[in-house]
């Protein structure tokens, strides 16, 4: 099974639900989904390099949100980030928003989800300044996921957080010495507090929903070693959909059944819904145009490359050059050689 054969499958009582709720860009991403790989996203002539055969393939859509699209993306961003590695302790730090604010950051997703990034990395930041051993200026990279292994909406970001920092008062390298970066519990007070003060200023909190917000919230701080699982395991979230085509089990009688781990038990669960109630599960998570879901802070920011190889030169850190990411070559059918694209062809819209 795979999604795009879901969605042909269901879109026609899909659209006939869900049209009203639909937004432009989560209707593009169905079109794209259904259309990947086949003649809607375009066609590609190929010539063989040792015997000149020909033939025609279908082009991938090349949407974020498809899931069979962007590999070389997510692979050419990870090589991105092995140059900035530094041979220090990396931590995750992931800061999740209530269930009580879901339902507002669905509706206000642009916004809420801006905010969302902004008092995290705020809170991270006073807590490296603040921090009497660090007091430094934090490097981050922070990944937003909207979805839960079920596929709810649950909105929530991931920072990658190097155990060290700039202290730009006596121009120094602070490294943070132990396993141990931040209490969770403290920085969820100091984040909660945050996010609901902005949220409160940009008129987006009602007084029912403040009265019904838990007084503890969730933010996870742990130690994930020296750094590079934790871009491997953002890598593969990044630049796909939220769910892989090996994870859909079935669709049978009108409904879709998909796999998930349960992350309490570490054991693998199903979950059935209508097949068009199973698109709609998926579609929620399509970002609005142009949102980024990854952000750079501090030191690792893309305007601070010079700070960044100053630390490098002061941990003698030998960075390596990057190597070009190799995209999959077809192979000819007749004799096996790789071929090369001689033209590409596109459907004109109606």
């Amino acid at each position: 099974m795979n999604l795009s054969d879901i969605a042909d499958q269901y879109a026609d009582r899909f659209l006939e639900k869900y049209s009203q709720r639909l937004l432009p860009s989560q209707l593009k991403a169905l079109n794209a989904i259904r259309g990947c790989r086949t003649t809607a996203s375009g066609m590609t002539l190929l010539e063989c390099n040792a015997c000149q055969f020909r033939e025609q393939k279908p082009l991938s859509c090349g949407h974020r949100h498809c899931n069979r699209c962007q590999n070389t993306d997510t692979s050419e961003w990870l090589q991105r980030q092995r140059q900035k590695l530094l041979p220090v302790e990396y931590f995750m730090v992931t800061f999740t928003l209530p269930a009580q604010l879901r339902a507002l950051a669905w509706q206000h997703q642009r916004q809420v989800c801006d905010l969302l990034f902004r008092t995290a990395a705020d809170t991270l930041k006073q807590f490296g300044a603040n921090n009497k051993k660090l007091d430094a200026d934090l490097g981050m990279t922070g990944v937003l996921h909207t979805h839960s292994r079920r596929l709810d909406y649950h909105p929530h970001i991931h920072f990658v957080v190097p155990g060290g920092g700039i202290n730009t008062r006596r121009k120094e390298w602070r490294k943070l010495t132990g396993n141990y970066l931040f209490n969770g519990k403290n920085l969820a007070i100091v984040f909660r507090a945050r996010l609901l003060r902005v949220l409160d200023e940009q008129g987006l909190l009602s007084l029912s929903l403040k009265t019904r917000l838990p007084k503890e919230w969730v933010v996870n701080c742990k130690r994930v070693g020296k750094g590079l699982p934790a871009l491997e395991y953002l890598s593969r979230y990044l630049y796909r959909g939220v769910i892989s085509d090996n994870n859909i089990l079935a669709s049978k009688r009108g409904k879709v059944t998909f796999s998930y781990l349960n992350s309490e038990t570490g054991k693998k669960e199903t979950r059935t819904l209508p097949g068009e109630d199973f698109l709609w599960l998926v579609l929620k998570h399509v970002l609005p145009r142009r949102f980024r879901r990854l952000r750079d802070y501090g030191f690792l920011h893309s305007n601070a490359k010079k700070q960044l190889s100053l630390v490098q030169l002061v941990l003698h850190v030998m960075v390596k050059a990057v190597e070009p990411v190799i995209r999959p070559q077809f192979t000819c059918r007749r004799c096996g050689a790789a071929m090369k694209h001689i033209a590409f062809s596109f459907l004109k819209p109606t």
